[in-house]
């Protein structure tokens, strides 16, 4: 963001404080149910065509028998940094399995119009400065987004030794050949001295499981996986000229919907949105990429510095400028303002967390009457203004989303937190009302809060028969959110257990992969055919996560969302779900630090 989105803090209004906590104490009750994630569906017999890749058509190849250095599961940022870390440190016999029909991850699934990044493009899309890629906007669209992970698959040879439209099926360790065997869905039946995952949250599709899903007659879809057959235009934003005639109902109103529903609006001769929790819509303010200015700030190791600099700033670390300016560091120094008001008496985690809310309080009033400004309806208005704090869920930024409200072919229909009644042959019903539709498309984003195994289509089998799924059956174990005690070498490629920066994900992979590949790196060239956590390395870094502070992110008191569980009590191993009790930077320096002294403290290498 710029400047202009930051207004001054002490020209705040007042509020009343505890009103603001009952109403969203009241919005958050509404929308509690007792079925928590078991409310959408698995993706599978009836509905299973909702995962289909409408993309890129299925090539036909031999299975392979083969043996490769490391295998990668997942082709998306997470594969390709680790690839391009590993690539890039001389292990040149590196194999990516993809699902999809291309490297990408979500952003080969996500392809839906508007679709973009919503943290700045400089440090969002990893490995820039390693391509020579300069983003064309602050927020990059979809396509350039996409291109740009092909473009790094190139870039590594990462292709060559690609498997794509494959999953993983079966996944064991064999002690007596110190290797992985790898099954897929494919055939295949290959063996690897080292895998990876990097499976990430956003890649399986759900379903509201709303009464009668199965009944509709008509048209529909997931977003991630859009079918421009039907409604015309493609991802570059041609116009989706074949819905002119067609009433159009999306469900779902968080980031997903945000970015599509403006086009939507253009398109529809209809549009009905159908919100169960709006979401809180702040100034993007997106631009293009001044190339004269990029050529100023782009010497050798800018993106890194860019890096450090948005994560000090968004998470509160002391930082003598801001090189992003967007919403998220644009809350982030409200809460430090607030907090460096306190006196040194007052420095505690109470008054603190205090001074958050304070905080947070004075940010979604002014998202709320921003939504006043924008929308000419007053009613619709008021059912598009976000009662919670920012971060209870995560938080959106666009400047055509709320206009969309304006044009007459949009209607907002508001189910005050119960969701879709049912959905009959011919449409969707809401508090006894039904609204026939030609299409339904699903924006009811992706499986996060279930189990590993049925996210990633497979368990992990690891010493002495040990599965992963058990082996967490009380919650995550690992050290750096990288290593798994009982799983020789694995890697996990993901923020929990590590910095947890959730802001800025691909900052968490970026460091992974680095890690990573000097671990191999450093077993293959000294001979070591196994790297095993040890398991009293693996308690030490549970007990230090355990001193986390409480997050800003997910609390019970939140309305439901994947932050928090869908609101349903944590589970005993919820308290695991930390990151690093000094903060994203203190971590990413000690990790560095770890990696650099050559003694990879906590590993055995045999």
């Amino acid at each position: 963001m710029t400047d202009a989105n930051s207004n001054n803090n002490a020209n705040a209004a007042p509020f009343d404080k505890e009103a603001i906590r009952q109403k969203y104490l009241l919005e958050r009750d509404k929308r509690l149910r007792a079925d928590g994630n078991n409310q959408y569906l698995e993706l599978k017999d009836q509905l299973a065509h909702y995962l289909e890749d409408p993309y890129t058509p299925i090539v036909e190849r031999q299975p392979k028998t083969d043996h490769v250095t490391v295998a990668f599961i997942g082709g998306g940022f997470a594969g390709l940094v680790t690839g391009a870390r590993l690539k890039e440190a001389g292990v040149a016999d590196v194999r990516i399995l993809e699902k999809g029909g291309d490297f990408g991850g979500t952003w080969y699934w996500n392809r839906y119009p508007g679709a973009q990044c919503d943290t700045a493009s400089f440090v969002y899309m990893p490995l820039l400065e390693e391509v020579g890629h300069m983003p064309t906007e602050k927020y990059a669209h979809a396509p350039e987004i996409l291109a740009h992970c092909q473009h790094i698959g190139r870039h590594y040879d990462l292709y060559d030794n690609a498997l794509f439209h494959t999953e993983v099926k079966q996944l064991e360790w064999q002690a007596a050949d110190n290797r992985w065997l790898i099954k897929t869905n494919r055939g295949d039946a290959f063996t690897a001295q080292f895998v990876a995952m990097g499976t990430g949250p956003l890649h399986v599709p759900k379903l509201p499981g709303i009464p009668g899903i199965e009944d509709f007659k008509g048209h529909s879809f997931h977003t991630s996986r859009w079918d421009y057959d039907y409604t015309g235009g493609d991802p570059t934003g041609a116009p989706m000229v074949n819905l002119a005639g067609k009433r159009v109902a999306i469900i779902g109103t968080g980031a997903t919907a945000v970015q599509c529903v403006p086009h939507l609006a253009k398109a529809c001769k209809e549009l009905l949105v159908f919100q169960r929790t709006p979401s809180s819509i702040d100034i993007r303010n997106n631009k293009p990429t001044d190339p004269e200015w990029f050529a100023t700030i782009a010497s050798e190791g800018w993106q890194q510095r860019w890096l450090e600099n948005f994560t000090a700033n968004q998470t509160g670390s002391l930082a003598t400028e801001d090189l992003v300016m967007d919403g998220w560091t644009d809350l982030s120094r409200r809460i430090r303002s607030k907090i460096m008001e306190l006196k040194p008496e007052d420095m505690t985690q109470a008054k603190m967390m205090e001074a958050f809310s304070d905080s947070d309080y004075e940010k979604m009033a002014e998202i709320r009457a921003r939504v006043d400004t924008i929308v000419k309806d007053s009613s619709t208005a008021e059912q598009l203004k976000a009662w919670y704090q920012q971060l209870c869920k995560r938080p959106c930024f666009h400047d055509d989303y709320l206009q969309a409200y304006n044009e007459p072919s949009t209607r907002l229909i508001d189910t005050d937190g119960q969701g879709v009644e049912r959905i009959t042959a011919n449409g969707l019903v809401v508090d006894g009302v039904e609204y026939p539709v030609d299409c339904i498309i699903y924006a009811s984003g992706f499986e996060v809060g279930t189990e590993f195994k049925r996210r990633a289509g497979f368990d992990m089998t690891g010493r002495d028969g040990l599965k992963l799924s058990d082996y967490w059956g009380q919650g995550m174990r690992t050290k750096h959110g990288i290593h798994v005690h009982g799983f020789p070498n694995a890697f996990l490629v993901q923020p929990t257990q590590g910095a947890n920066l959730i802001s800025n994900v691909p900052h968490n992979l970026t460091e992974a992969g680095k890690t990573i590949a000097v671990t191999i790196k450093h077993a293959l060239d000294n001979g070591f055919k196994e790297i095993e956590l040890n398991r009293a390395a693996e308690d030490a870094w549970l007990e230090l996560l355990l001193h986390a502070p409480p997050r800003m992110t997910g609390s019970p008191d939140c309305t439901p969302g994947y932050y928090n569980n869908e609101g349903q009590t944590p589970s005993p191993g919820a308290k695991y779900h930390v990151g690093y009790p000094a903060g994203p930077m203190a971590y990413f320096k000690y990790l560095d630090e770890w990696r650099q002294s050559g003694q990879f403290e906590g590993l055995a290498f045999r």
